[in-house]
């Protein structure tokens, strides 16, 4: 095999973990991996002699006539494994050398293990699980931090978190004794942070934590969350069995139980927990747990329902779809996936809708690009020169809503009745002024992103019309007329995610219409389409649908950058990469 033939066979790999300059592989996906480089791999080895059990993990160079056979002994075994030996092999010059990291104590560690491995492979998920837990700690925010096993260890303790078995684990600031106790030491799983909780940020992120709402942790630990609240001025209160006992459980608006039910072994106190977060809960609950797989916990000591750890902590753990469930069974009411290991159960299923209608919704963004229109009426020329920002800030609000808003939802309706009569009125000036064009977008916007609502909606089953928000009644009345007809064209929607011919045609017209997407081919026929998530909402409503129907049990796309549409098996692929605007490097996918 020459240089050139090295190259385009490895440019050709669909494995792998892809950096600009090589790629890194588990010997395990040389089934995946063109027959002439794994042979090739195989024949490196033998003539430099190099024993099988001393390399399983390969690194190629893309534009270089090299390549590494590198030894983690404990790939499968440890979360982040340390290097043992790397063998590097400049095939052009014909020359080797090896490196034992054995005797070292800052050896190089592999991280994002599931993109070395095939997607069906055993370790698969559980790899995945890793990659989630360190993304949403905020550890690879800088991934020059990350590559070395006492970095690692600094940037984990930095952060507040400890590795126990190989996961982020609560671990114990309080008691050092490694004795063998019979009795199960859940304090110790009470974390010490240094920033908001995963939970917390998801709360953040979506508003509820605006000063609008009184916040109460529920077995709150350390309480370091609520300094951080209450540092904000937020109105948060905690409670924990064995750092904040004499606390009294307060009924605020939300409640978090934040990786409680992990540690509670007995079963009816477990859910005694959920009931009384339940219970203390005003408007909205979030319930978050570990996860992992059966191959993961197979290395402890089964204990009830859970593991025992090596630190004689009990564990719970659960697979995301089993926690819904669990929620589910426990609270008789319908959990939303926020992301992997979190949910939330709305208890005011008003702020429920108002939350689901707006997780999907777009926002027109109206851009003057001209003067407006000149019109021939002296009036509307008076109007708009003495009330440009009151008039202006309307046909904004029209925009939002994509129709004429009523008295409460704009905030000046009093200084348009003055002026103007009625919002109805106004509404005929500003269109009279800007053209009809933009509220025409903008109302055909708000009615597909209404039909997405309902039609993913169709989930968790119907929401009866009394329990919409007046603000959704209006929008029905609005676009459809009745709600009947709202859900009816929903349906149709949905169904049609599997109509594999319109699902082709959507996703060809897609690739020509998005500014950046991949149209994948096989056998001459459309077969996958992968774009940015940014461009989603670019999508017509019925991608949308297909894509927004597969993150019902996932959540939201915080550390995923591009999905991937298979149109003929109706799946869908979520690919996250670190640092992607730089330099692509894939790290989970689901």
């Amino acid at each position: 095999m020459n240089a050139e033939q090295f190259k385009e066979l490895v440019n050709s790999l669909n494995v792998g973990k892809k950096l600009p300059d090589s790629i890194y592989f588990h010997k395990d996906t040389f089934s995946d991996v063109p027959e002439a480089l794994s042979k090739f791999i195989k024949i490196v080895a033998k003539a430099l002699k190099i024993e099988d059990a001393n390399w399983n993990l390969i690194k190629v160079f893309r534009n270089d006539f090299r390549l590494s056979l590198l030894s983690y002994p404990s790939f499968f075994e440890d979360s982040y494994p340390a290097l043992e030996q790397s063998v590097s092999v400049d095939l052009k010059k014909l020359s080797h050398r090896i490196t034992s990291y054995s005797e070292q104590e800052n050896p190089p560690i592999l991280h994002r293990k599931e993109t070395m491995i095939l997607t069906n492979h055993e370790s698969y998920e559980h790899f995945c699980m890793l990659t989630q837990e360190g993304e949403a700690a905020g550890l690879y925010e800088n991934s020059r931090m990350i590559g070395f096993k006492k970095s690692w260890e600094r940037l984990i303790e930095k952060h507040g978190y400890e590795l126990v078995d190989g996961r982020l684990f609560r671990s114990s600031a309080v008691s050092e004794d490694d004795s063998n106790e019979k009795e199960i030491d859940r304090h110790k799983t009470a974390i010490v942070r240094h920033e908001l909780s995963a939970p917390m940020k998801t709360l953040a992120k979506n508003g509820f934590l605006s000063g609008e709402y009184s916040i109460f942790d529920y077995g709150c630990g350390r309480g370091d969350d609520l300094r951080e609240l209450e540092a904000h001025g937020l109105d948060a209160l905690g409670w924990d069995p064995n750092f904040r006992p004499d606390s009294e459980i307060v009924n605020s608006d939300v409640v978090n139980i934040g990786f409680v039910i992990n540690v509670i072994e007995d079963q009816d106190e477990r859910i005694g927990a959920v009931l009384g977060a339940w219970e203390a809960t005003g408007r909205l609950l979030v319930i978050s747990a570990m996860l992992a797989n059966e191959s993961y916990l197979a290395q402890f000591t089964p204990y009830k329902d859970g593991v025992i750890t090596s630190r004689n902590t009990f564990q719970k753990y659960f697979s995301q779809a089993e926690l819904k469930s669990y929620i589910e069974r426990t609270l008789d009411d319908e959990p939303i996936a926020i992301s992997p290991g979190i949910f939330y159960v709305f208890k005011d299923k008003a702020l429920e809708q108002h939350f689901l209608q707006n997780r999907h919704k777009r926002s027109y963004q109206w851009q003057q690009l001209t003067e407006p229109r000149p019109v021939s009426e002296d009036q509307a020329r008076i109007l708009f020169t003495k009330n440009q920002e009151l008039l202006e800030s309307f046909w904004l609000s029209c925009l939002a809503y994509g129709r004429v808003p009523v008295n409460d939802e704009f905030n000046n309706t009093e200084q348009i009745k003055e002026i103007i009569g009625s919002n109805k009125k106004a509404l005929k000036v500003v269109t009279d002024w800007f053209g009809k064009g933009e509220l025409e977008l903008a109302a055909n916007m708000r009615k597909e992103d209404l039909l997405i609502y309902f039609a993913l909606g169709m989930f968790e089953g119907r929401k009866s019309y009394t329990h919409l928000p007046d603000d959704l009644k209006r929008d029905i009345k609005a676009f459809f007329d009745t709600h009947k007809i709202a859900l009816h064209q929903a349906k149709e929607l949905l169904f049609d995610i599997a109509n594999i011919e319109r699902v082709t045609t959507e996703c060809t017209k897609a690739d020509k219409e998005l500014p950046a997407s991949k149209l994948a081919l096989e056998n001459g026929q459309p077969h996958s389409l992968t774009l940015h998530k940014n461009f989603i909402d670019e999508l017509s409503p019925l991608l949308r649908v297909y894509v927004y129907s597969a993150l019902q049990l996932y959540g939201e796309l915080d550390d995923i950058q591009l999905v991937k549409i298979h149109i003929t098996s109706g799946k869908v692929t979520l690919l996250g990469y670190e640092g992607f605007d730089d330099s692509p490097l894939l790290h989970a996918s689901a």
